[in-house]
């Protein structure tokens, strides 16, 4: 592992000894303290997809850190006593290991790496020895689970679907006909119909498909033979997407199989299917015409929950908490009065309750369902809660907040005893400085209650005034919460002297289905007048923020919002940052890969509702444009291509305001690599601080 920046060698070290010794490490003492820096935050370790082992006495975890100089980040797998003790590294390949799952006997960890080739499945036994590759296919494994008896693997791999017929299998055909691909000089591709591409991959015809092959080797079986359908979904599915039933005799999938309508449909249902592929897949939610995924059986086995979505063609409708009596009782919805839409789901080991985590009012938190009654309660409130399992009496999960990344807590099922097993990032975080924040709320549109957080400027002092980073978070049903963010991290801000200001505006999530769903047909409406209000609120209730020095800055629909912004609220901010962003809703219809969104949120195609596409069209109020503007897109960003941020910049110079335009052609809707994350901040902090000086 190599570290930079702030991460010095001896920070490095007290990190490492923070999980290799008996406990939990206390804090270290910093010589020195620092604001928070860009380095910083591409450097702190990151915790991701804690498994606890099936006696519920130790939790494996992936742990990823950033390697400057290969430009990447890399996963290791660690594991730690459920109690914080006797934390250990598990693999130290160059390659990623990632996707940690147990053996049900507990004596072995199997996981995914790309060690020597195509990524497989791997086995790590616990009582000593190295790690074996389990699975030998030709293609990289995608997502993997074990069966009940973990005698088999249903695997997940990208392959072409015409070849479900051929005689070496569909493998071996998938990747003859790659090979003959690549020997080609010709590279035209030629489609019949949508999608061509899809966030930010030129799609060539390969599906992932699900495959079960035995754990000790054998041919593997498609699942799902000639289905033109993805399971995971793409490009953002998983393990999550797929499970076997509870005699191991089955699999419950869910994949969106909509032919010519893909593109514009967001109909996934859940299949079923023999695991020996005997039968073609089934559909079990075939009377919904909306989502359905993320399939996970009770721990008796005799109930089937998921996730659905009832609003066909729209993607931000709140999920319902369905379950079924397996294998064919009828379906129902549990807390059909709970106004939250969750996104995890984890059963108690009783069967009791189902664990999730929701948006809830400017954070993530983790919730219990009773499934009889359907009464929810808060379990952990405050901060970002991800990836809730059972172990034993707690609940295992990771959290984060605005002041600090994550890491993996423990809390009992009475809502008691939060507490974190790991301090990965103790020493390092033990030098750094971050700023204080705060939420509030005020009267926004209509006077309904909106919220909003600031976040103060590291070193604050009474007294002093502070410029203002104000944040526009993208969706738009989305939240800029009590969270820790990699691309979007409102102390980075504070630590360079600003206050940050983010405001849920109407169509943020965590505040109901009314409040979601009011934003469709009104982008430039209700939430600019949210803006408008919360910024105003904002500065008259802390006297400190210098309202007359503020940058706004977008990305996504925020990158709309800026758009819109200067040519609808043209006088009110020194600069504006646009990432990512429309400047025109009318011709973005037709670049955009996912239509179900736009004709969603504007009512219907271009064609049907032309007017509904101009109403608040941020290229007709160019003409309004003075505020100097920022402009940056990625070159691979297929959702809101990067002709619409050149678009942006082309008016902005047309019309002789100050501008610039940031491009990066390796980049899709986000800035992961971490030399480009760099670039991006410095660029943003210097072209905000260039106009908000005094």
């Amino acid at each position: 592992m190599l570290f930079s920046g702030a991460m010095r060698p001896s920070a490095l070290a007290l990190s490492l000894a923070a999980l290799l010794s008996p406990g939990l490490a206390a804090p270290a003492p910093a010589a020195a303290v620092h604001p928070f820096s860009v380095q910083d935050l591409v450097t702190l370790q990151r915790v991701s997809d804690p498994r606890p082992s099936p006696d519920g006495k130790r939790v494996v975890y992936v742990l990823r850190a950033t390697d400057l100089e290969a430009n990447r980040g890399r996963t290791d797998l660690w594991m730690v006593g459920i109690d914080g003790k006797e934390g250990r590294r598990l693999t130290t390949s160059p390659e990623n290991e990632s996707s940690p799952r147990w053996a049900p006997d507990g004596k072995s960890i199997y996981f995914l790496s790309a060690r020597g080739g195509p990524q497989q499945v791997w086995r790590l036994r616990l009582d000593g020895g190295e790690s074996e590759k389990v699975t030998s296919l030709p293609l990289d494994v995608t997502s993997f689970r074990l069966s009940p008896d973990g005698g088999r693997l249903l695997v997940s791999a990208s392959v072409f679907p015409a070849c479900a017929g051929a005689s070496e299998g569909v493998m071996a055909c998938t990747t003859r006909r790659l090979e003959e691909r690549s020997r080609n000089r010709a590279t035209g591709r030629l489609y019949s119909q949508l999608p061509v591409r899809h966030w930010d991959e030129w799609l060539d015809g390969r599906r992932n498909h699900l495959f079960v092959v035995p754990v000790d080797g054998g041919t593997p079986v498609d699942l799902m033979k000639g289905m033109e359908a993805d399971s995971p979904g793409r490009p953002f599915g998983g393990a999550s997407d797929h499970t076997f039933t509870p005699d191991g005799k089955g699999v419950v999938f869910s994949a969106k199989d909509a032919g010519r309508a893909e593109a514009w449909s967001t109909n996934f249902d859940l299949w079923l299917v023999p695991a020996d592929g005997s039968a073609a897949p089934r559909a079990l939610t075939p009377d919904n015409k909306a989502w359905d995924g993320l399939p996970v059986f009770s721990p008796d086995g005799t109930r089937l929950a998921w996730l659905a979505m009832e609003v066909p063609g729209y993607e931000a409708d709140r999920h319902r908490i369905m379950v079924r009596d397996w294998p064919d009782g009828p379906a129902r919805e549990v807390a059909s009065g709970w106004d939250r839409s969750p996104g995890e789901l984890s059963w108690s080991a009783d069967g009791r309750t189902i664990y999730t985590t929701a948006d809830h009012l400017g954070t993530h938190s983790l919730f219990a369902i009773d499934v009889a009654s359907g009464k929810e309660r808060v379990l952990v409130p405050g901060g970002s809660v991800h990836a809730p399992s059972v172990a034993g009496g707690l609940v295992v999960y990771t959290r984060d907040d605005l002041g600090g990344p994550a890491d993996v807590w423990t809390v009992r099922a009475d809502g008691k005893g939060a507490a974190p097993v790991t301090r990965v990032n103790a020493a390092a975080l033990a030098g750094i400085a971050f700023g204080d924040r705060e939420q509030f709320t005020f009267p926004g549109w209509n006077g309904e209650t909106v919220h909003g957080w600031v976040v103060k400027p590291v070193g604050f002092e009474a007294g002093k005034r502070y410029p203002v980073a104000f944040l526009i978070h993208g969706g738009p049903q989305g939240s800029f919460g009590d969270q820790f963010h990699y691309r979007w991290n409102p102390q980075i801000y504070a630590a360079a002297g600003y206050a940050a200001v983010m405001i849920d505006f109407h169509g943020s999530t965590g505040y109901g289905r009314k409040f979601t769903d009011s934003i469709g047909g009104d982008w430039g409406g209700k939430p600019l007048e949210d803006l408008q209000k919360g910024l105003a609120a904002a500065t008259a209730r802390y006297p400190w923020l210098d309202g007359d020095r503020v940058a706004a800055l977008g990305a996504s629909y925020g990158g709309y919002m800026i758009d819109w912004i200067a040519g609808a609220w043209p006088d009110r901010f020194r600069c504006l940052v646009n990432h990512d962003g429309n400047l025109d809703e009318f011709h973005a219809y037709f670049d955009t890969e996912e239509l179900w969104f736009p004709e969603r949120e504007h009512g219907g195609t271009p064609w049907q509702v032309p007017e509904a596409y101009q109403k608040h069209n941020p290229v007709n109020l160019v003409k309004n444009w003075k505020t100097p503007l920022l402009v940056i897109h990625g070159g691979r960003d297929f959702r809101v291509v990067d002709t619409q941020g050149l678009s942006s910049f082309t008016a902005a110079q047309r019309m002789g305001v100050p501008s610039e335009f940031l491009h990066f052609p390796d980049e899709n809707h986000w800035v992961l690599k971490p030399a480009n994350s760099i670039q991006w901040h410095e660029t943003v902090l210097g072209w905000i601080g260039r106009w908000t000086r005094p």
